[in-house]
């Protein structure tokens, strides 16, 4: 039995162009999400209203059990 898989959408508007530290309250966290594909549709549509700010980034992360 294959082990089961969640899915999340991590991040939001970062500080600067090193995307290492988000600007406080501009955090974003979507999920959790069963499979890959729904994660990488809330990822799509995160990203699209935010086009123009170019310090903004998403992630589709899978987390890990253990």
């Amino acid at each position: 039995m294959a082990e089961p898989q969640i899915w999340v959408v991590w991040g939001g508007v970062f500080t600067d162009m090193t995307f290492t530290t988000l600007e406080q309250g501009k955090e974003e966290f979507y999920g959790p999400f069963h499979d890959e594909e729904s994660a990488i549709r809330r990822w799509r549509e995160g990203m699209a209203r935010f086009v123009d700010i170019a310090s903004h980034r998403l992630f589709v992360l899978r987390a890990r059990q253990g």
